[in-house]
Order: structure tokens, then sequence, then C-alpha cells
């Protein structure tokens, strides 16, 4: 038992190395196939146990850099943000922890495990997503954006991508476990798989409007302990200004994730003068900054066009603990004792989904919504690029921001569009519709990233029908895997 636990943490340990800023793409399937081996066991306790080792080391290695934002922007004491991540990371592992488990239970062989075994994953990914807000980082596919597997995110999205990584671990453990009899079967149905995923890399679902267009995606690099104190307002609209002054010949001026570190009618006359000279030059410009009245109502994380009108985006899917409080008033002492600024946001309407900007309809998101692509195609077919703004200071120079373009990547290549990806101190990146970086900035760099983009139309089936498809035949798969272990056991009662 110690041997199969030590390989699942070996094998979650292994999995970030997918992922960037590394992008050892074929580790995924490595690290998935040793949870399956590991996780072969009748016993469903046991198979348990396996899964969170496994989970243990995949979130504890993935995703602790959670504690450098808890711990430099919430309680700044050692045991309080390691003991936070270390919570999170442990209710994390539950999710392989229920995997492996579904596993012992049903443990299908041959052909049938190569549809069922990957369908079980595919569901925890969802449930992972949706579950208490959700938290989609590090679903498998995302690690696939450089590999030929990125073919099938167009059709079946982030998590089809999930679904064939693992069903390539699922066919190498078969093909290699000594008592398959149907080693030959499985290679052929891999075999098919792969041809029809390179099949996929030569179809172009959307096409070019042939309207080249200019951005100019301003990254303020300022840090985020200065970021929100008083003193800190008008410097940092002067950075701004000054970084935007010798490009207002673009077609469009991005500012990040609340660059304007004030409310508009804190900072009117500034933006007044702003919205004058993008007039006068004939140049949208956005800027991230917070709306609405944090002493009376509700107040936004919002992307403002700087115009007559003043249209805006307020971000509709927010941050637990970090953008607003869920059931606030059981913990009130520890939420007025977290130091998180603007930790209160209200949530923007679920209706809102684009702005006009360079003449064309351009789809929204901020931050972290842009993890969630079912929530992303709500503004297609109809936009013609995506603008994801961000502030991945709060993670300092770790692997959290290199994770996050990755994610972003897969969006742009999921709706077939260009995205123009502004943040505070990066990775600040132009993204093709493809998923390929067309131009990125150096990070922590005071810096401005000018480049052309294009403005597409069409729809790829991933836009059309979302997560839907994988989550039906993920269900379907999954409940033959149910059904035929359940009829297996009838069969072996009656004899």
């Amino acid at each position: 038992m110690a041997n199969r636990c030590f390989a699942a943490l070996c094998g979650g340990l292994l999995l970030p190395y997918a992922f960037a800023p590394f992008g050892w793409w074929p580790l995924a399937a490595v690290a998935l196939a040793l949870l399956i081996v590991a996780a072969d066991t009748r016993q469903a306790k046991a198979a348990a146990l396996v899964g969170w080792c496994f989970g243990l080391g995949m979130f504890g290695f993935g995703v602790w850099w959670i504690q450098v934002s808890v711990h430099q922007f919430g309680v700044p004491y050692y045991s309080f943000s390691v003991t936070t991540t270390a919570v999170l990371v442990a209710g994390m592992a539950l999710y392989p922890a229920v995997y492996a488990t579904l596993l012992s239970i049903i443990r299908c062989r041959g052909i049938a495990a190569c549809f069922v075994i990957p369908s079980l994953w595919v569901l925890t990914e969802l449930i992972r997503a949706s579950l208490f807000t959700g938290f989609p980082w590090l679903s498998l596919g995302y690690s696939q954006i450089e590999s030929p597997v990125a073919a099938l995110a167009p059709v079946l999205g982030v998590y089809g991508c999930s679904w064939v990584v693992v069903f390539v671990a699922t066919a190498a453990v078969e093909i290699l476990r000594p008592s398959c009899r149907k080693r030959y079967p499985v290679a052929a149905t891999a075999t098919i798989v792969f041809i029809a995923v390179g099949i996929l890399d030569d179809v172009h679902w959307t096409h070019s409007l042939e309207q080249d267009k200019e951005v100019a995606l301003v990254q303020g690099a300022v840090p985020q302990a200065l970021k929100w104190r008083p003193e800190m307002r008008a410097p940092t609209l002067a950075l701004y200004r000054s970084l935007t002054e010798p490009h207002w010949d673009v077609d469009l001026i991005i500012w990040p994730e609340t660059a304007v570190p004030a409310f508009p009618q804190d900072v009117e006359t500034a933006l007044e003068e702003l919205s004058a000279r993008a007039a006068t030059e004939n140049a949208d410009l956005v800027v991230g900054l917070p709306t609405g009245d944090r002493f009376e109502g509700g107040y936004y994380n919002s992307l403002m066009k700087l115009d007559g009108d003043r249209a805006k985006y307020d971000k509709r899917h927010l941050v637990p603990f970090g953008e607003y409080f869920p059931l606030k008033f059981l913990y009130e002492g520890l939420a007025a004792a977290l130091s998180i600024p603007m930790s209160d946001f209200s949530r923007g309407r679920a209706d809102q989904h684009s702005l006009s900007v360079a003449g064309h309809l351009a789809g929204i998101s901020i931050c972290y919504e842009d993890v969630f692509g079912n929530e992303v195609i709500d503004a297609l077919p109809a936009a013609g690029f995506l603008i994801n703004i961000s502030n991945d200071a709060w993670f300092g120079d770790t692997i959290a921001p290199h994770q996050h373009l990755e994610i972003a990547r897969m969006r742009a290549l999921e709706t077939g569009r260009y995205l123009l990806r502004g943040t505070n101190t990066g990775v600040t990146a132009i993204i093709d519709a493809k998923g390929k970086i067309v131009a990125k900035a150096e990070q922590f760099a005071e810096t401005v990233l000018v480049g052309g983009f294009e403005l597409r139309e069409g729809a790829t089936p991933y836009v059309r029908f979302g997560d839907f498809p994988v989550l039906l035949l993920s269900a379907a798969f999954s409940l033959f895997g149910f059904m035929r272990r359940a009829r297996a056991q009838r069969v072996a009662q009656a004899r």
C-alpha cells in the first residue's frame, strides 16, 4: 500500500511539469498512467488514499503560489498562509481521491477502459470547475496547448483535450499490462483517435474579416503592495498616461485590471481628459477600474471604454475570498483581518458579454473569468476578438502568471479568436486564433506591447455547444462503465 501511495504522490508531483512555465506536455499522460496503475485495487478505501496522495502532489506543487498571495496581501503570518494553502490543497485532492475510488469500483479493462477511465476523470474536472463557484486550475487539457492534442480544443474545448490525455494514459497502461488480452484492439482504437485528432489540425473554423488592427497593451508594473495607497493614485495615473502618450496612433489602447486605482468620481477630471484625447486621436481607450460606490450600494471590478457614453463591463465571476466573501456573516472577524484591498465587489449582470471597441464587438473577461471557457463563449460568435485584463501581481514571480497565460491561450484556440491580454505586471501578450503567442511583454517592466491583431468571424463547434458534448459523452461512457460492472457482479453471483 505504501508503494502505491508513493507512486501516486510522485505522479501528482510530476503533473505540474506538463503545464507552463515548464511545458513538458507528455508528462501529463505519464502522471495519469501512474495514478491509474496505483489505483488498480479492489479496496475502495485504499484507492481513495492513493488518489488523495496524487492530489496532494498535483495541487501542492501546482498551486503553491496561493500561499504568496495569502501571506503578502492577507494575514502576514506563515502559520496562517501555509495552513490556509494546505487546507485548500487537501480539499482539492479529494477530487482525485473520488476518481481513484470510482476506478476501483468499476475496474474496467481493455477497450472499455479506454473510454470509461478518461470519462470519469473529465467528470471530476467538470465538477471541480463548477462546485463552490469552481476552481478549474490545472485541468489536464491546458497542458496540451503546444501538443497535437490541442487540435481538439475548438471542437470539445479544454475538457475534450483532458479526455484524450487520460485516453492515451489508459491505452498505454492496457497495452503494457501483462494480462491484457485485447492489446491489439486497444492499439488500433488509439490509432484511430490519433488520426482523428490529426485531421482536425488542418481545419480552420473561423476566418479573418481582413481588417488588420493595431493595439497597445500598457503594462504599468505598479507593485501590488503600493497600488491602492491613496498617495499612489496620482503617480499611477501619470505613469499610465506617460506610457500611453507615444501610442495614440493605434486603433485600441488597453490598460489592465484596476490600472486606475480609484472610482471614476474620484478621478473625473483625468478621465475626461483621457476621453477627449482618445476622441481627438480617433483611438479607443479601455481601462480597468472599480466602478459604483464603495460606501453606498454595490461596486464592481470593471473595464470601461472612455468615450461619451462610458460603456463598461462589470466582472461577473468573482474570486472567492479575494473579491468577495461567501457566507460572510459566518466569519466577519476573518474578513476584517484580511488586509485585501477592494475585497467585497458585487457581481456583474449575467447578460453583459461584450463592448464595441476598435470598430467591432469584443468579448470581455476580467482576470479569473478567462478560466471558464463556457462563460467566455457567451459573447460569441458576435464578438470579433477577445480582451482579457488581469492583475497577476497578486502572485509575484511564481508559476501562476505563466499558468494563467496558458489558460488564456486555450480560450483563444477554443473560440478561433485573437485574444488581447493586458496585465499589470505580466504576462501581457497578443495571442492569435490558434492559441499561439504573437508577442508578449517582459514581466515586471514598465512597458507597452504594440502589435497587430485580426478581427475574425465564424463559430467553432465549441462556441456553438460549449462543454455540453463532452459532458454528455463522459456521462454516457461512465454510466456504461457502472452498468457493465453491475452486470459482471450479477453474473458472478449467479454462478
